[in-house]
């Protein structure tokens, strides 16, 4: 498991710009387990757009109606979070699998969605 994610990291580490962006992201959490629902939920910065108590920008997720923060991977892990598309400017929606301990989401897999656009009325 180690040498896998040395190997993870050096493919990180040679890729350039949005590429290595797209290997950080999927290298902080892996795919998704087979035996395991996948959850389609809200996701943004916990204080920026959920509402949550914090003193920084952090992933939060919202799931049935409640935001927790999101442990097992970062804000910055999935783009630039105040562009603005970006976590700190936009709630969007992603696919996770996890647990809910102690009143926060352990992400065992997050999958950010691109944005859907949106079609003027």
């Amino acid at each position: 498991m180690k040498r896998l994610l040395l190997i993870l990291t050096l493919g990180i580490a040679s890729a350039s710009g949005t590429q290595a962006q797209a290997t950080k992201a999927s290298a902080s959490v892996p795919g998704p387990d087979a035996g395991k629902e996948i959850l389609l939920v809200d996701a943004a910065c916990g204080q920026c757009r959920l509402g949550l108590e914090g003193k920084s920008c952090d992933l939060a997720i919202r799931l049935d109606g409640k935001a927790y923060f999101v442990d097992g991977t970062t804000v910055d892990s999935h783009g630039d979070a105040h562009a603005k598309d970006g976590l700190c400017n936009a709630i969007r929606k992603a696919k996770v699998q996890g647990d809910l301990v102690d009143n926060r989401f352990k992400a065992t897999y997050f999958e950010l969605l691109p944005e859907v656009a949106q079609k003027d009325k």
